[in-house]
């Protein structure tokens, strides 16, 4: 089973649009040439701190990266979409530090919740999760989270679910009870003198050590035996495979553990997902993983673990029965978009529980129309010059997002930036040459923020009042000319005169 870690101190919670340019995008000021001098850091749940990332490639190039993703048995709530908007974050400015990542992110397409659902739809497994799985990629497409790499299905990998179960049987450390069904046993884990409680401190004495548990999603005060293989009962229907135990299916721990090392390894760099999966999933996962696979000194399943805190909705936890559970749909047909959503999901640090308002989400508005009006009057004074971009953005956002991703600081370095910008062009010292170069800075720093260009297509009618109002103004009808503007204003339009005359934008 390979050498073991001693247990670890308690847990202590604590206009443009370059989505594309993130996908082989690397800023050229964090090359690796120049790591030396500007480090990543961030916190890590196994050791309790904020560490120095180094990957466990010898070049220091590649990175593994795993994170746990949806179960597909309902529409995402926004709970679940600020741990994939934030794994899109470190993803993105892996990317742009120069890192090689390989983004591995799995379908739970079956497990407890899956199986009932299907018996009460009538239609079959693939019928089931597909339509859910389907709308899930159409919500991350809105919240412009870049596609994963690899996107391993659970029931793909049986055959691998199955072949490290035998080997966690044949070590000892898991057993097949009376019902059929194979269990990780924790006491005989422990007897080996293996570690369970890496992520979080546990008292072995005030919880019940040794119940069995079949249930994927068990009691957090239960250190319990939990199912790798669950037997076939009359309510799983045709949901089974056949195995060395006999018809059944794979327990959700097992799962995640058999896609991530058969992707990536036995070790790899990264784990993500929310704080609520540390205990059990991710305990188990590491039990699971470290119990079957070879590890020599030093090695382990995964070098850092990055948990998000949770989600409060309006003050409250999430709770259909408050009013307050909100899918991404739900959002939008609230007249919100994707870019004003993902705005507000990356407003917080990852490792702080977060408020989601919908007066936030109108604040996130009003703060993208900010930096949205910033950029076009760039646009104009650029004028297709092309410069190299400037270094001071880029340099406080990278140690911002350097300091355990630390996205709220880079939001204030962004938003200093929008501050000096205005007044330079408030005072007209703004060249051409420099608005270029200060719109090549965002583009490269929003190849990780992921901010998508607000498309604002001006109505035909209210462009031919607008037309209508200058050619008043040029004949000295400013009665009509008034007239006009109090028009478009009552529309939610107003005019703005620039330099290249007239401009229609939303009031």
């Amino acid at each position: 089973m390979g050498k073991q870690r001693a247990s670890l101190r308690g847990f202590r919670p604590s206009p443009f649009d370059v989505r594309l340019l993130a996908l082989n995008f690397v800023d050229a000021s964090v090359t690796s040439a120049s790591r030396n001098q500007m480090e990543l850091k961030v916190f890590n749940t196994l050791s309790r701190s904020v560490e120095e990332f180094t990957p466990l490639d010898p070049a220091g190039r590649k990175v593994g990266m795993y994170c746990c993703g949806p179960t597909v048995h309902d529409y995402a709530h926004i709970g679940n979409f600020r741990t994939f908007v934030f794994t899109d974050l470190v993803r993105r400015y892996l990317e742009y530090r120069g890192y090689e990542v390989t983004h591995v992110m799995n379908i739970t397409d079956v497990e407890d919740k899956i199986i009932r659902k299907v018996g009460e739809s009538g239609e079959t497994l693939k019928e089931f999760t597909g339509r859910y799985e389907k709308a899930f990629l159409e919500d991350l497409d809105v919240l412009a989270c870049l596609p994963s790499h690899k996107r391993p299905r659970a029931t793909e990998f049986i055959g691998p679910i199955i072949a490290m179960i035998r080997k966690l049987v044949a070590k000892g450390v898991a057993y097949q009870a009376a019902d059929g069904s194979v269990y990780f046993s924790i006491e005989k884990y422990r007897g080996c003198g293996c570690c369970y409680g890496q992520l979080l401190k546990l008292n072995f004495d005030e919880m019940r050590v040794g119940d069995r548990v079949a249930s994927d999603e068990y009691e957090k005060e239960s250190v319990a035996d939990f199912a790798l293989w669950k037997a076939r009962v009359p309510a799983d229907g045709d949901v089974f495979w056949k195995s060395p135990w006999g018809e059944g299916r794979p327990g959700w721990h097992i799962e995640c553990s058999a896609m991530s090392t058969q992707l990536l390894g036995s070790s790899f760099d990264l784990h993500l997902g929310g704080e609520d999966l540390i205990f059990p999933h991710h305990e188990d996962e590491i039990a699971q993983s470290e119990g079957a696979l070879d590890y020599g000194d030093g090695e382990r399943f995964v070098k850092y673990w990055l948990h998000g805190s949770h989600l409060l909705v309006e003050g409250k936890k999430m709770s259909k029965s408050l009013g307050n559970f909100f899918t991404l749909r739900d959002l939008l047909e609230k007249g919100f978009n994707g870019r004003e959503i993902r705005y507000l999901m990356l407003s917080a640090h990852y490792r702080e529980q977060f408020n989601f308002t919908i007066d936030g989400l109108h604040g996130a508005r009003a703060a993208l129309d900010r930096l949205d009006e910033c950029l076009h009057k760039l646009g104009e004074l650029a004028a297709g010059e092309t410069a190299e971009a400037e270094s001071e953005l880029r340099t406080r956002f990278a140690a911002a997002l350097d300091d355990d991703l630390n996205v709220s600081a880079a939001w204030g370095a962004v938003f200093e930036w929008v501050r000096e910008k205005n007044k330079a062009l408030a005072e007209g010292s703004v060249t051409p040459a420099a608005a270029a170069a200060a719109i090549a800075a965002w583009q490269r720093i929003n190849a990780v923020l992921g901010i998508a260009a607000k498309e604002v297509s001006v109505p035909a009618e209210i462009q031919a009042l607008a037309e209508e109002r200058v050619a008043a103004r040029k004949a000295k009808d400013f009665a009509r000319s008034d007239e006009i503007r109090d028009q478009l204003a009552a529309d939610g339009w107003v005019i703005e005169d620039t330099p290249k005359g007239p401009r229609v934008k939303r009031a």
